[in-house]
């Protein structure tokens, strides 16, 4: 079976609003600590974290998960400075009738997220980092973009230290949950499995597993940023636990199996972490909604999907578009003996074929997903295609190129250009797409590009700012008008 690519260009672009990392060339890391009734903890870790990380860019975000122990209290009084300097970012998530680890860690994860940050750390309330534990990180994503790789850091499961020399040196107990990934990885995932409701453990293991499925490398964490405050696992208990069944012992509860998920990278159809949250002490509410599975672009090719890429690509979405032949054979073929796809799953946003005459699969794949059709007038539309085909037919003609040859067969019936064919099969593809769609329009959008169709339909559809950049362009026809820059008020 085809595994995907170990080695591609690491992602950190925020999800929430685009951008690379900041003018420094750091990326932006934020340290994410849930709390459910751990204050006699987080006395302790916070402040000596806060201390130990003098790092620019880092913001440690703590998630009140309906503490009833003074939390919001000592932390609005005894780190007021900390809050004013945005150095620390406290939310509050009231009214849980229990403790549900999964969706506690997904609600601070997109918290960071919300907050700009690149790379994500889930540390435990009983956690200390370890002196510059951000940069220790900072340095390791960057020589993985430097090698070309994507990673995701982890304690070692087997209590070892990290691959070479301190082997023997065991990893500190309360610590095995830590993992730092990117904001893109964590979306791609779709965040931790939120069926673990009763369990603790799994979750850490079960999201790992899956990082690696869709082609994330893992990296050991040294043994020295790896400290905890250890306890019995009563008081795992004594918070407010989901209860688990009365004929389950607490091992059951700590150590149960994570299931097989070889060919699963995604979970939770986008319902990750939802709920009302309060930020730093106010009472305005701030609603996590569900986020989309995956974005697939059902454009044509020559419908501006190129174009569509780069600007997904520009609200900081993971987006890929016709990597190669090879990968979108691999598409088709395992959708069809899988019936889902680890080369869909290794990105968040997808454009150009096969994706557009997939898109019944791959709703049904990835409930929750959001679907964008790009269209243009049929008449630039034939005669884009026809010079797309007269430069390239002669490549695609060739043995080394034969399944483009392949797609366009599945997609026209044929593999020279046809101006009747292939405007029938235009139409018919757009039909197909909004009778699909008929009852769902929340999940589709139809962006017109011959009436400059831009940023203001597709923030809005999925819910980000606009940049301030123009709408991206890429190989437009010459008839098409050139973008112009978004008006400063």
């Amino acid at each position: 079976m085809w595994l995907p690519r170990r080695t591609r260009p690491l992602r950190v672009d925020r999800a929430h609003q685009g951008g690379d990392v900041d003018a420094e060339g750091r990326p932006r890391i934020g340290l994410c600590t849930t709390c459910g009734n751990r204050l006699l903890h987080l006395k302790r870790t916070l402040p000596s974290n806060l201390l130990d990380n003098a790092y620019p860019d880092l913001k440690h975000i703590v998630l009140d998960y309906s503490s009833d122990d003074g939390l919001e209290a000592w932390i609005m009084h005894a780190h007021a400075k900390d809050i004013e300097a945005g150095r620390l970012v406290f939310y509050r998530y009231p009214g849980a009738p229990y403790f549900r680890m999964s969706h506690a860690k997904n609600l601070v994860h997109r918290l960071a997220i919300r907050e700009g940050c690149d790379i994500l750390v889930n540390l435990d309330a009983d956690n200390f980092t370890g002196w510059q534990f951000a940069d220790y990180i900072a340095e390791k994503f960057a020589a993985a973009t430097h090698e070309g790789e994507a990673i995701f850091l982890r304690a070692r499961e087997n209590d070892r230290g990290p691959p070479g020399g301190d082997v023997n040196n065991r990893q500190p107990q309360g610590a095995a949950g830590r993992i730092v990934l990117t904001a893109n990885a964590f979306l791609e995932a779709g965040g931790y499995d939120e069926s673990y409701v009763h369990f603790y453990g799994p979750d850490d293991k079960d999201l790992a597993a899956r990082l690696t499925n869709i082609g994330y490398v893992r990296h050991g964490i040294h043994t020295r940023y790896l400290k905890a405050i250890w306890h019995e696992n009563d008081l795992r208990f004594a918070t407010k636990v989901a209860r688990a069944p009365q004929s389950w012992s607490d091992a059951d509860v700590l150590f149960r199996p994570v299931p097989e998920r070889e060919h699963l990278g995604v979970v939770n159809n986008g319902r990750i972490g939802l709920g009302w949250v309060y930020r730093n002490g106010g009472r305005t509410p701030i609603q996590l909604r569900r986020l989309p599975t995956r974005i697939f672009g059902l454009g044509f090719q020559r419908t501006a999907t190129t174009s569509l890429t780069r600007a997904l690509k520009m609200l900081g979405f993971d987006a890929a578009h016709w990597e190669s032949a090879k990968w979108a054979r691999n598409i088709m073929g395992e959708m069809a003996s899988e019936g889902r796809s680890i080369a869909v799953e290794g990105y968040y946003a997808l454009a150009d074929f096969p994706i557009p005459i997939m898109f019944r699969e791959l709703d049904k794949a990835y409930p929750g997903s959001k679907f964008i059709l790009t269209k243009r007038d049929e008449a630039g539309w034939l005669r884009s295609v026809e010079a797309h085909f007269a430069r390239y037919k002669e490549g695609w003609d060739k043995p080394g190129d034969a399944f483009s040859n392949e797609m366009h067969r599945r997609v026209y019936g044929r593999t020279d250009f046809d101006a009747e064919v292939f405007l029938e099969r235009y139409r018919r593809h757009t039909a197909e797409v909004l009778a699909y769609f008929t009852y769902r329009p929340e999940d589709l959008l139809v962006m017109d590009m011959s009436k400059n169709a831009g940023w203001g339909e597709l923030c809005a559809f999925l819910d980000r700012p606009m940049p301030e950049a123009p709408y991206p362009l890429e190989f437009a026809s010459p008839e098409r008008p050139q973008p112009q820059p978004r008006p400063t008020y």
